[in-house]
């Protein structure tokens, strides 16, 4: 069995790094992945892939890496149970286990 997804995309925002109840350092890493095809109208549809880094992980992605950079994800996804009350709803999860710095936006805009 293999449990691994692959993402390349931009930074949204800025990473943030927080410490969890347990004293884990956690950062969300929001993506912007565009598909590979275009839709019916013949453009690009782009998704938004947040993905949740511990550790080292974590703080180096948000220490090098700002708004509009290319990153490569390598992670797994893994399933939890959210209880709201008398409701419980499944969230899925991209966890990171590798973030590779790709491309900066002062590198681009550098180039120009």
């Amino acid at each position: 069995m293999l449990n691994q997804i692959i993402l390349v995309g931009r930074l949204t925002r800025d990473i943030t790094v927080h410490k969890s109840d347990k004293g884990t350092k956690v950062a969300t890493i929001p993506l912007a992945v565009p598909r590979s095809f275009k839709n019916m109208e013949g453009t690009y549809d782009t998704d938004f892939i947040d993905c949740v880094a511990f550790e080292n992980v974590a703080t180096n992605t948000a220490e090098y890496c700002k708004t509009g950079d290319v990153v490569g994800v390598r992670g797994r996804v893994q399933s939890r149970v959210v209880e709201e009350g008398d409701k419980k709803t499944t969230v899925i999860d991209v966890i990171c286990e590798k973030v590779t710095f790709l491309s900066s936006k002062k590198n681009v805009e550098e180039a120009e």
